[in-house]
Parts: C-alpha cells; structure tokens; sequence
C-alpha cells in the first residue's frame, strides 16, 4: 500500500467489469496505490443469455468505491476527482422518476436478439449502411437490438419510452445518473459509439438508426467527449462532492492508459473477453476483414475526433472461469500458466471457445464452442493448454487482419488485463504473433485510463505529455519459434474454426 498521507491527493479510477466492480487510487507519479475488488453474480436464463442485476453493479461499485477510502485513511478533500470505465454495450432501462430499473440488464455477450439483428440488418444495403454510419458490423452485441427487446418485452415499456418516462444508458450512464442522484443522464462518445445507433462521422444520434430498431430519441443520454466534466457525486449511501472528470468504454480506456495515442501503436487487453484496438488517428479506417471502427478516448486539448480499428473476442478470462466454475478442471485460473506449461504441446487438441458465437474476423452468432482432436491420452493439461493457445490464436488472426486494413505492420503489441499476468500466455502470444510483447509491470491499463482522462481534464496533471512522461516499467516477451512452426499450429486452428462456424463448415477461411 501506498502513502496516503493526508497532504497527498489522489484520482480514484472506478473499473465497472463484466464479472467485478473495482475501485482503485492513483497518486500524481501515476501509481496505483490502493485497489479493491468486489465480484458480482452472472445471470443465465437461458443458454445464450446473460444479464446482471443493475442494484448489484450499482452496489458492488459503491461498495468498493467507500471501502477503498476507509481502508486507506483518505478523506474526500484527498480526492480530486473520479474517472469512470465501464464493460461496454451492456443495456439498462430505467425510470426516469424513480430510477428504478425496468429489468435485468442485458450483458454485451448475450446473443438473445441475434433472430432480430438478422431480420432488422439481414439485407444488404441495411447492413452496409449501419456499418458506414457506425464503423460496426451489425450483430446482437451491440446496445440497440437489447433496447428494442427491453421495449417489446417488457409490459407497457413502449408506451412509456414513447412518453419519455424512461431512460437509456450503458453501464456508465447508470453509475453516472446514480453517483450525481439523478442529475446527469450522459454517457461518453466511447460508449456512445458501441451502440450502433451513434453516427461516428457526425457525432450525434441517428435518427435512421434510432428508427430502425424502434427507439425513441428521449430515451438516448447526452453524449460528452470522454475528458469531460460528467458532474458531482451526490448519492447520499456514497462519498459526495467528487467531480466525475472522465468517462470512457473499457477498451478504449486501456487503450489511452497503454498511452497509445499516435496512429499505429496498439494493445490487447486480456479481461473477460479479449480485445485488440489500433489506434488510427483522425482516420476512420474501414475494415474489410470483419474489424469494428470506433471512436477513441483523447485528452481534453485534443479536439478533433480519433478512432481505433478494435477486433474482439468474446470468450477470455472467461473461457479460463469456465474450466474453473463449470468443469472443475482449475482449482484457481493462477494455476493454468504452470498446468500448461508441463507438457510441451496439445497434442492436437484445439479449443474454439465460441460459446456466445464468434466475433470478429468471424462474426458467426450462431457458432458454438468445440474441442477437437481428442484422443484417449489427452489429459487436463492438454486441455487447459489448448484453452490458453486458443486466446493467443484469435488475438493473432484479430491482429494480422488489423494490419492488412491500416497498411500497418505492427513491431509490437502492448497487453493489459487481469490474463497477461499468465506467464505462459504471454510468452505463447509472442511466439504465435512472432512479435515482442509488451507487458507493463502493473497492467491495470484500463483503470489508468480513465484516471489519466479524469486528472487532465481537472488540471491532476497539466499535459498529455506530463502524463506520458510518468514512469511505467515493463516486462517484454521476446518470440521464440520460426515461421513453419507458427504456420503449423495456425492451421490446426483455422481448420478448428472453420469446422465450427455455423454457415462455412468445411470451407475456405480468410485467412
């Protein structure tokens, strides 16, 4: 623990996850001094579907957020401001009045609208369209085909949207609304961009969109720059009188807190799913392999708008949980980097953990999780091999697409995420990549992030470059293996794709 002295100050960086809500301070070198972590339930119910409850986000943040300043002395005077990151796409509705939530909320990996994405999206022209306004493929991940399915499932909802008695927002626009007691309905042009009802190139809401999916434009929060000025904490069961200086989608805030703010520089965030984001500067870079355009989080003196090419994948950490939770193969997801390691390869065993479909280059909603090439000598530790080896994998072909779309041949990749602590992971990426991967000594990127948004846009810290010349030690993993070996394994894995894709079995690939 740091020093937390009463004449330090400090950000307070709150990281809204998919499976956690954490609370973490930072003091003016940049450093985490403190952190805590609180989890939360998973709700599946039925397969393909995932919610959480809105009072357990909401009370798993607080809860972190007052327990991080008891248990290191600090007073609210200390703290200069809050900056918020949240999980994306995740979908609330609630009363404007109240505030009260009109269901669960539907988590980003939940794929219970894939029939209305396919029969709202399905032609062509409506597709190419979505894309060219949003930077996005259309597909159930996203905020608005969860809006609608709130708005025609739950009784009366329509009606009331219609009314404007209800309100939407993403996980920050919830933790924002319900830290300022319902002053503020904002959200960031991060988050506002994974909606796919925001037009990336104008910035505003789109009314074609928003029609679209049946959206009343009264639902839809302010939408604010990411350094931006959100309000003040005013929740009478929280600390009060904090200005809320920065918001930004997890992702992207990794990406600002690797500090990859020139075109071309890149990361890999390795969290519950897995995501891999270039920054591409002013340029909206249009994908032809699958890839996702998005807006990217910049500082407060930065005024015209950037983007970044993102490739995600849905199945990470929460691939290794699944090997903890459901088939009792982990005793603690720590202990994969060892247990993979003892044997020296998979034996042919590949996982291809589509178990909410496949994202990009893929985008395959229907796809389902497989494991193939077993034979009787297959052993646990081949499998939770062959679980690690597959993140790599998808991080790989994420990557290879990203770089053909900019023109970009990337040196390295910087990682970030609670899964680059795995050893063998790392050391395995860069092998698989052939490239050297970057690892900061504390990868708490995306928590950094939004505190870096936070301190600049309150004067924390007085320039990007006074952030950018803040002190951040790395460990890099240098790749071992020739390109045949690398061609190999890559093989066995496309191979292994291309027999679980729902619509290209038995198939060439892409790649």
């Amino acid at each position: 623990m740091g020093d937390c002295s009463a004449d330090k100050r400090f950000i307070i960086a709150l990281d809204q996850g998919t499976t956690s809500s954490r609370a973490m301070l930072i003091d003016r070198a940049g450093h985490i001094v403190a952190r805590m972590q609180r989890e939360f339930p998973q709700i599946y119910p039925q397969p393909g579907w995932v919610e959480h409850d809105p009072a357990d986000i909401l009370s798993s943040q607080l809860g972190v957020l007052t327990e991080l300043l008891l248990a290191n002395n600090v007073d609210t005077a200390q703290v200069d401001s809050i900056g918020i990151t949240n999980q994306r796409e995740t979908t609330l509705v609630w009363d404007r009045a109240t505030g009260e939530p009109l269901c669960n909320a539907i988590v980003w990996q939940c794929r219970r609208t894939a029939p209305m994405v396919e029969q709202l999206c399905g032609d062509p022209e409506v597709a190419r369209a979505i894309t060219e306004k949003t930077g996005l493929v259309p597909d159930p991940y996203f905020s608005a085909s969860k809006i609608a399915w709130i708005l025609d499932a739950v009784p009366g909802a329509r009606e009331r949207a219609e009314a404007g008695e209800l309100a939407f927002g993403t996980v920050d626009s919830w933790l924002v609304w319900k830290l300022t007691y319902g002053a503020v309905h904002a959200t960031d042009m991060t988050n506002a961009s994974r909606t796919m009802l925001y037009n990336i190139h104008t910035c505003e809401w789109d009314p074609w969109l928003l029609d679209l999916f049946g959206i009343p434009s009264s639902m839809m929060p302010e939408v604010r720059p990411s350094a931006s000025r959100f309000g003040v904490t005013a929740n009478p069961g929280t600390v009060q009188g904090i200005p809320i200086c920065g918001v930004a989608g997890d992702q992207q805030a990794a990406l600002f807190g690797q500090r990859c703010w020139e075109p071309g520089d890149a990361k890999n965030t390795y969290g519950t799913g897995c995501f891999l984001l270039m920054n591409t500067g002013t340029e909206a870079c249009t994908s032809a392999h699958g890839l996702v355009t998005t807006i990217a989080a910049t500082a407060p003196e930065v005024k015209e708008v950037h983007y970044a090419l993102e490739g995600s994948v849905f199945m990470a950490g929460a691939l290794m949980q699944w090997l903890r939770d459901e088939l009792g193969v982990l005793n603690d997801v720590a202990d994969s980097s060892d247990i993979a390691a003892s044997v020296p390869d998979t034996e042919g065993v590949y996982i291809v953990p589509a178990f909410t479909g496949l994202g990009a280059p893929w985008w395959d909603a229907e796809a389902r999780g497989a494991i193939y090439g077993l034979t009787r000598g297959a052993t646990r530790a081949h499998i939770v091999r062959a679980s690690l080896e597959a993140l790599a994998y998808q991080a790989c072909d994420l990557l290879r697409a990203m770089e053909e779309d900019a023109g970009i041949t990337l040196r390295r990749i910087n990682v970030d995420g609670g899964a680059s602590a795995n050893e063998f992971l790392m050391q395995f990426q860069s092998d698989v990549l052939g490239l050297p991967v970057v690892r900061p000594d504390d990868a708490e990127a995306t928590a950094l992030g939004a505190a870096y948004l936070a301190g600049l846009t309150s004067g924390f810290w007085g320039s990007w470059e006074e952030v950018r010349s803040l002190d951040r030690s790395a460990e890099t993993f240098q790749p071992t293996g020739d390109d045949a070996w690398r061609q190999r394994l890559l093989s066995g894995w496309h191979e292994a794709v291309g027999r679980t894709r729902s619509c290209t079995r038995g198939t060439s690939l892409l790649f």
